[in-house]
């Protein structure tokens, strides 16, 4: 992602309008990631860890309520995994980690094949968290739990008629328990990637100079505005009705789709404000951030509005309209900042994270 968006580069952040004094690339990175991704992955574990008790609970003592306290915090955890997305590298992307946590878009249903045969055969490896993680990434993260949990065969989880499912689920709680304790771990390490993103120099092996990081943390509202609205909406949200593909939503199952979509624009606004990006640029342009953070807090409040299963509200004329009227928010994003804000930091945005590089 970052390597297609440097060539682009024409102006060191010291640059941009503004004096060193007044703002400098370290110090805009660090308060990105003590304000929002050190906090957010910190959230993931703690949800991550209710997940896995809540799911041993379950399968400990199967009940209608013990269920129901699994299926909360599952959403729970889906919508921090949302907000802590958005930061897609560094540690998240070692060891697999971001395809594991999530295997979507399966439009070829692969994962959904694998969880199910899982289930059919009882695969005992399946039940062990340790040897489940060396298993296909689609098996052990949100969308197989997310299965276990909602899918066809899920109802007996109250009671104990399936302990394979409850096992397995547990054993896919727990995998996520532990991806989450160690990029947590990863960021807090004091010479680890954080150091790596907040200290650029010409001796560093990721960033050489301010710009370089910089750029990493502008790509980040860039690409995810881009998944948001061309991936994840557009993947289930036609251009008329009869073009909507429900099944194709994320999350559709467990009714988390609009949960999801906010929770990537409530990230995206939470470390926005925490770095004080918008500090950096021109005094006659720092009206763009808070049209920024305007246009992100109603993008989340129109993402909540929408209610209930996805195809009924895709079926719903006025639920359908929010959910264009969402689109439209990160289109006006896109150009706020990918074209305006880009624009003033001397950056080209002419890259995008989606071309397979």
């Amino acid at each position: 992602m970052l390597k297609r968006f440097l060539p682009a580069l024409v102006l060191p952040l010291a640059m941009l309008g503004v004096s060193p004094a007044e703002v400098k690339a370290t110090d805009v990175i660090q308060r990105a990631i003590d304000g929002f991704v050190r906090p957010a992955y910190a959230s993931l574990h703690r949800h991550a860890e209710a997940l896995t008790k809540s799911m041993r609970n379950l399968c400990d003592a199967p009940s209608q309520s013990a269920l129901d306290a699994a299926r909360a915090e599952y959403s729970a955890t889906v919508e921090a995994w949302s907000e802590a997305e958005i930061i897609g590298f560094g540690p998240i992307k070692e060891n697999n980690r971001l395809e594991r946590m999530l295997y979507w878009p399966d439009r070829k249903s692969i994962g959904l094949k694998q969880v199910q045969a899982a289930l059919a055969g009882k695969d005992p490896t399946a039940t062990d968290p340790a040897q489940l993680a060396g298993k296909s990434v689609a098996m052990q993260g949100l969308g197989a739990l997310e299965f276990v949990l909602y899918g066809d065969g899920a109802e007996p989880l109250a009671g104990k008629d399936d302990p394979y499912r409850c096992a397995y689920g547990a054993a896919v709680a727990g995998n996520i328990e532990t991806m989450a304790a160690d990029v947590d771990e990863a960021w807090k390490k004091p010479d680890g990637f954080a150091a790596l993103w907040a200290n650029p120099g010409p001796q560093n092996p990721l960033y050489r100079d301010g710009t370089e990081a910089v750029t990493e943390l502008v790509g980040v509202f860039i690409n995810e505005l881009e998944m948001v609205r061309d991936v994840r909406l557009k993947g289930f949200l036609g251009g008329k009705p009869e073009g909507d593909k429900p099944k194709q939503a994320i999350y559709w199952r467990s009714q988390n789709t609009a949960t999801s979509l906010a929770g990537n624009l409530t990230g995206m606004d939470t470390l926005f404000r925490a770095s004080q990006l918008g500090d950096a640029l021109p005094k006659d342009a720092r009206w763009m951030a808070e049209s920024i953070h305007i246009q992100l807090v109603n993008g989340v409040a129109t993402a909540k509005s929408v209610q209930g299963p996805i195809d009924k509200a895709l079926a719903d004329p006025a639920q359908r309209e929010k959910l264009d009227h969402f689109a439209l928010i990160t289109s006006s994003l896109t150009t706020l900042i990918g074209t305006k804000l880009t624009a003033e930091f001397g950056l080209t945005a002419g890259f995008s994270s989606l071309d397979g590089d």
